[in-house]
């Protein structure tokens, strides 16, 4: 069996290359695993915001969402 050896520059585009190959053959998957991700920080920055505004009561809420 043959040894390859590479240099750091020749790993760097072959890890490179092999990533990028990755991301086109499995496009679909990437896009919904960072769109779930988007999601997980967009709800964790609105429970943040929640948790620092004052209380409104469900009334107004309603009364918002209907119009």
């Amino acid at each position: 069996m043959a040894e390859i050896t590479l240099n750091s520059e020749e790993l760097k585009e072959a890890l490179k290359s092999a990533i990028v190959e990755l991301l086109q053959d499995n496009r679909g998957e990437f896009y919904h695993l960072f769109a779930e991700i988007i999601e997980d920080v967009a709800m964790e920055r609105a429970i943040e915001e929640g948790e620092n505004t004052e209380l409104i009561d469900r009334e107004t809420i309603f009364n918002i969402l209907e119009s």
